[in-house]
């Protein structure tokens, strides 16, 4: 079985175009959450989102001409990856074969804006008038698909979609595929670009989001006030690698990628299981997986919604997973606090930001976080960032459909 480390990470978010203004973001507490700028959000009860700002796809060798044929999802993954890559330093064809060199990139939605727009023009104009670009424009695997043609990587190429969980479980599975010898290294993670005004009545209408008009009130992770979740967007990549392979080339190595869980609650479509038993255990698997033992420092990237049900589920779940005690040692935050919830990219926008909690000794805060439920009695970090050598990190991930996802990272001196 071979160790699988970190070599490269790629960003796009609310609160920063690249990794080092994402993370000065989230250690300087700045919230990405702001009324709606994509379009008219005035008669709608939602009013605020966490979108990208500033987002320019020529930057990345995307020309105009290209990008009109990419929904702004694909756009993101393609921005990420750039990114992952460079850092990584990871060419096929000259430190990776590129038939060993995968992408498992998933989105929870896809291509959201294209289908509105298409399906308009479809029902005002005909069917005839649909655009031939629709169907690979839309399709949630042209994340993936267009990071391989990229980057030629012609080795395994997986998509993943589990709702919130997509990002988290893409990375755990390319672990597990490097672990196990089927490649040497993988470009994996999730993009999102759903903000419109028909995902987000969807969403409303399901009571999942909150109706707060102040963004510095709006995602209230384990707070007592706390109202529903705010949509973002954005994309997060990781560049997974054989420890070998990137040894061998001389690569910086970020961190270890050393434990995934994977279960399902089975219980209900939208709500999590109050036991919390099937997402506590695939925290445990991760940590068996990582060899997790006791007294080692530990940091948690929660998923921290801001949801009435989430946020206390997923204390009870890392309670049962962790045991009472060492639960109430682990430092635990939820940077959607801050980036709000990009969906089918949380879980790998998360993951990096826990590397970097491990790498630069300092523990992103809670924001917003002033009135703590009772329910909710573990240390979140709030408010402000805290310095903090950890041994491990955890990134959690919980999507509709009972899906659990969770990730264990060792700490690599530099």
């Amino acid at each position: 079985m071979n160790r699988v480390v970190i070599t490269g990470m790629g960003v796009v978010s609310p609160v920063g175009l690249t990794i080092p203004e994402f993370w000065a973001s989230l250690v300087e507490g700045k919230c990405g959450i702001a009324p709606i700028q994509s379009f008219d959000a005035s008669g709608m009860k939602v009013k605020v989102a966490a979108e990208v700002k500033g987002f320019d796809p020529t930057v990345y060798g995307i020309d105009k001409s290209t990008a009109r044929k990419l929904d702004l999802f694909t756009q993101y993954s393609i921005a990420a990856a750039a990114q992952a890559m460079a850092q990584s330093g990871l060419k096929a064809g000259e430190n990776v074969n590129g038939e060993r060199l995968g992408v498992y990139i998933g989105s929870g939605i896809g291509g959201m804006q294209t289908y509105v727009t298409e399906t308009r023009k479809s029902i005002e104009r005909g069917p005839e008038k649909v655009s031939p670009h629709f169907i690979p424009m839309m399709i949630a695997n042209m994340a993936s698909g267009q990071v391989a043609i990229a980057h030629g990587a012609e080795g395994p190429c997986l998509p993943v979609m589990t709702a919130c969980a997509t990002s988290t479980n893409a990375i755990g599975e390319a672990f597990h595929a490097i672990k196990a010898g089927y490649a040497d290294a993988i470009i994996a993670g999730g993009s999102e670009a759903a903000i419109c005004p028909l995902s987000i009545g969807g969403f409303t209408n399901c009571m999942a989001l909150s109706t707060q008009e102040d963004p510095l009130l709006a995602s209230l992770p384990f707070d007592r006030r706390r109202g529903g979740f705010v949509m973002g967007e954005g994309a997060g990549v990781l560049v997974l690698e054989s420890e070998t392979n990137a040894k061998a080339r001389g690569a910086i190595i970020l961190a270890e990628i050393c434990g995934y869980g994977n279960t399902c609650d089975a219980y209900h479509v939208t709500a999590p299981s109050p036991e919390a038993t099937a997402s506590a255990r695939a925290i445990k698997l991760a940590l068996m997986e990582a060899g997790y033992q006791e007294g080692e420092s530990l940091y948690i990237n929660a998923h921290g919604t801001g949801t009435a049900l989430n946020d206390v589920s997923e204390t009870v779940a890392i309670k049962k997973a962790l045991g009472e005690e060492a639960a109430r040692r682990a430092l635990v935050s939820s940077t959607k606090s801050m980036t709000g919830h990009m969906l089918g990219a949380a879980g790998a926008a998360e993951c990096i930001a826990a590397v970097l909690a491990l790498r630069e000794g300092v523990i992103p805060p809670t924001i917003g976080l002033t009135e703590p439920d009772p329910d909710c009695d573990l240390d979140y970090v709030p408010l402000t960032a805290r310095k903090a050598r950890c041994d491990m990190a955890l990134s959690i991930s919980l999507g509709f459909g009972g899906h659990n996802g969770c990730v264990a990272l060792r700490r690599v001196e530099a």
